[in-house]
Formats: C-alpha cells, structure tokens, sequence
C-alpha cells in the first residue's frame, strides 16, 4: 500500500529517499492538481524550489504532473524564498503555488508547502481535503517530460516582489541612509535579495552564507542561537548597524543589533507592533499564536487594539488576520506577517522594516529596544526542544500530552495557575503574568516548552519544572539538532 501522506504544522515534510520520494512528491502533486482543477476552470499554478539537496528536480517533477493534468505553470528560475511564490501568486492571479522546501528544519529534510490563491497557506478544511485525495493515490507514474512544453515556463519572480517591497517599505531612503547592514542567508534561497533592494548606495550590504550548501554547514538553518553564534560574534567585532538573519527558505527573521545581541523572536514581534502604532501611525489588530509575547496584550491595552491568541501555525494566524482586517500576525518560530502584503510569513520584509525603524527613529535598535523595556517591563523567554525517536514518537506524544490532561497543575515552579488552554498542546497562564507552554511540534518528531517570565531563571524554573511533570528532560540545544562547529564566514559586498 501507499505510505499515508499528513500535513503538519506548514505543509508536508519527510527525510529525503525515505519518505519524501518522488514517487510520494508526484501522488501530492497530483492531489494538489485535482484540488487547483475544483478552484479554476483554467489555473494557473506556481512551482518554487530552495536550495536543499535536489529541490528542483522536485520541483520540476511537481510542473510534469501539473502539465500532466494540463495546468500551466511557472517554475521560478531560481532557487527563491517561499513568500515570493505567495506574493507572484497575487501578482500573477494564479490559482496556487507550491514551495519544495523544508524551510528551517535539519539538511535530511526536504517539504511541499502549498499556497492558496490568496497567497495563504492552506486552511485545515483544505488540509484535509488534500490528504484524502493523496492518502487515495497509488502510485503515480512519471509523465513524460515531453507534456510540459507549451505549458510549463521558466518564471524570474524578482522584479515583481522588489515592487511590492517598495510599497511596503521606503527602499530609497534605507539606500541613502548609510546604513552598515548584515544580512546572514545561512545557505539559504533568501541570498541576493536584500543586497539587490538596498545596496548600490551609501549603504552597504555584507552578506553571509550566501552560497548553496544543501548540508548548511552542519547547522539547522534556523535564525536563532546557537546557529548563528558565529554571526553574533561577527556582530560583535563592532562596525555594524543590523544583522538580518533569514532561515533556508527566508521566511523566518532573526535580528542582531548593533552591539551582537541576538533580539529574540518575542522581542521582533513587540518591536514590529510598537513601530507600527508610534512610528508610522498605523492602528489594528493584531494576531499572535500562544507561543507568542505578553507584551503585545500590554501594548494593545497601551493602544486599544484587539489582540487575538490562536494556535500554532499560519494556516491559524492568517485566517484571522483576513477576517478581522488585522496590522501584524506573527508566531514564536520568527515568522511575522503585515497588512498590504500577504498573509504569510516575510522574513526578508522584516528585515528591512527593521532597517526603517533605524532611519525612521534615528536610533540603533539597542535603543530602540531599551524603549521598548521601560514601556512593558521586562521579559525573558526561552524554548527547549525534547527530541525524540521517530519510530516512537505518536506513542511517546500521546503519552506526554495524557499526563497534562489527566494531571493539571495546580501551580509551576511554585506559581499558582490562573487558567488553562489546551487546544494546541497546554499552555498555563500564571499568576505573575507569566505563562509555560509544552506542544507536539507538527514538523518534527519533538516536544517543544515554551516560557516567558520577568527574567531567565524564572523562565529556566518553569521549563524545568513542566519537563519534571511530564517526565522528559531537554538534553539538546534549542534548534533541531546537536549544533555543529561554527563553519568559517564567507563575507561578500556588492
């Protein structure tokens, strides 16, 4: 029988000729071109690929059975970061897209995002829809190549994303501002993009990682430490005004100030929200996932903004922030979406953002942030991620979560419990205004705990104290695998 296919938390994921085959990528694509068919008597789809290991040789193989099933579809050029396919989607008025990538998760793996013709990503009505039609598959037969000419085209997407950048952000006054930037692509497809927007004027671009290594150096490419501690410490020689860091297919941010500290996703998320409402004047709700800051229900009292608390994931955030029109959407893995663009993560749009929010304010972000503080108090934040064995990982799950659910705590780490949410795991909301969350990750085979509190032993006693319940304890760092040897810095300026 065929293996059963089941999206999580973005998409499809496997290991590379385990579970993620072309025989398995050809039997999605056929579910995803049946479900395109329903939407349009005459779609068209868009195919992007990043930079692992035979992405587009996946990618070119999704464009055969779309052609198969005489789709027309563009195949971007090059190797691209997933919101461009979401935004040519809105520009092309396209039917969907799909992105081959496995975004921040460890080189093994490669994925099949798909967008919807909003540029969205797919709501769990559709998720559901897809995995019937998939999981009803046999095998599906190799096309002949042969079937993509005439249909299947070669599709440079830049042009059309820089214009829209532009309208989001003041591209000219950050390239005339003489700004020293850093842009850290951690071998992933977000390379050239910052440097072609704002370089070429007094200021300068340096850009890190910017080559393809499908193995990316051994480290998880994710934006957050420890693998980019080689980067902070590049920040930290000093002579830089912002690192940009963005994730294997740069929809992701991190950002390093000027100083070489790592501003933690929670903190982004605040930053982006005060700039909005003070800076540019700009008002409306906001969406965050329960993983996310206390600090934007703070500034939305602040301002009199709503702020909505869904589960994980932007199939949940971007259906809210259609529906209620709202300014910013964003969740603790640093993915964070604004009004006028798409509902989707754009790591790469943030960054700039960032870059504004200097030229605008006329301070470095260490400043910017010490505002920040002295407005909501402090917050720190940590995750553990608990690895476990993929052969065991439903039972090992199932049992997890049964312990939370049949034995609740009354108090962590000596802090009474307020109130309970378990919709996307249990998240406890204490009496202090701090709160400890653990969930299932929907991409790998992890339990992940989360905590924010006034300082990092109190956020350290309410991780330890929940794996304690539960039973597991963290034994790796904070990324997707053990971190590897910092690799060298490969420095280029335009």
């Amino acid at each position: 029988m065929a293996q059963q296919i089941k999206f999580g938390t973005d998409g499809w994921r496997g290991i590379i000729a385990d579970d993620f085959t072309f025989g398995n990528v050809r039997r999605v694509a056929q579910a995803t071109a049946q479900y395109m068919k329903t939407r349009s008597n005459d779609p068209l789809a868009i195919v992007s690929y990043d930079c692992r290991f035979a992405s587009e040789d996946f990618a070119q193989a999704v464009s055969d059975v779309f052609a198969s099933n005489g789709i027309k579809t563009l195949v971007f050029d090059r190797p691209s970061p997933t919101q461009v396919a979401s935004w040519t989607v809105i520009d092309r008025k396209a039917t969907g897209a799909v992105a081959i990538t496995a975004s921040h998760n460890p080189y093994q793996f490669n994925g099949y995002k798909y967008k919807t013709e909003t540029g969205s990503a797919v709501p769990s009505e559709v998720i559901a829809e897809l995995e019937r039609n998939i999981n009803a598959l046999d095998d599906v037969p190799a096309p002949d190549h042969r079937v993509a000419i005439g249909l299947v085209s070669s599709y440079d997407p830049r042009p059309a994303y820089y214009a829209q950048i532009a309208r989001m952000v003041d591209l000219d006054a950050i390239k005339d501002a003489g700004l020293r930037i850093v842009h850290e692509c951690m071998y992933g497809s977000g390379y050239g993009y910052i440097a072609e927007m704002i370089g070429g004027g007094r200021t300068a671009v340096t850009e890190l990682h910017n080559q393809r290594n499908p193995l990316f150096g051994g480290l998880n490419p994710e934006p957050i430490p420890p693998n980019i501690d080689s980067t902070v410490a590049f920040m930290k020689v000093g002579g830089q005004d912002l690192c940009i860091c963005t994730d294997g297919d740069a929809d992701r941010v991190g950002i390093i100030d000027e100083t070489g500290r790592f501003i933690n996703q929670l903190q982004v998320f605040a930053l982006l929200m005060l700039y909005f409402f003070e800076t540019r004047g700009q008002r409306g709700p906001v969406v965050k996932t329960v993983n996310m800051t206390a600090m934007v229900d703070k500034l939305g009292a602040e301002f009199g903004e709503r702020v909505y608390e869904v589960a994980v994931g932007f199939k949940n955030i971007a259906p809210k922030m259609m529906e209620t029109n709202a300014l910013l959407g964003g969740e603790e893995s640093g993915g964070f979406a604004v009004r006028g663009h798409i509902p989707e993560r754009d790591g790469i749009l943030i960054g700039l953002l960032f870059a504004d929010m200097i030229v605008k304010t006329g301070k470095p972000v260490s400043q910017i942030l010490a505002g920040l503080e002295q407005r909501v108090g402090p917050h720190a934040y940590a995750r553990h991620d608990i690895h476990l064995p993929r052969e065991t990982y439903e039972s090992d799950r199932k049992r997890i979560l049964e312990t939370l659910e049949h034995n609740e705590p009354s108090e962590v780490a000596g802090v009474a419990v307020q109130r309970v949410r378990s919709d996307d795991g249990f998240k406890f909301y204490l009496a202090d205004g701090s709160w400890v969350l653990l969930r299932a990750s929907g991409t790998e085979a992890l339990i992940r705990i989360y905590s924010e509190a006034a300082d990092g032993d109190a956020v350290e006693a309410r991780l330890r104290a929940l794996e304690d319940i539960v039973g597991i304890r963290q034994h790796a760092s904070a990324t997707s695998a053990p971190p590897a040897a910092p690799p060298a810095l490969r420095a280029t300026s335009p």
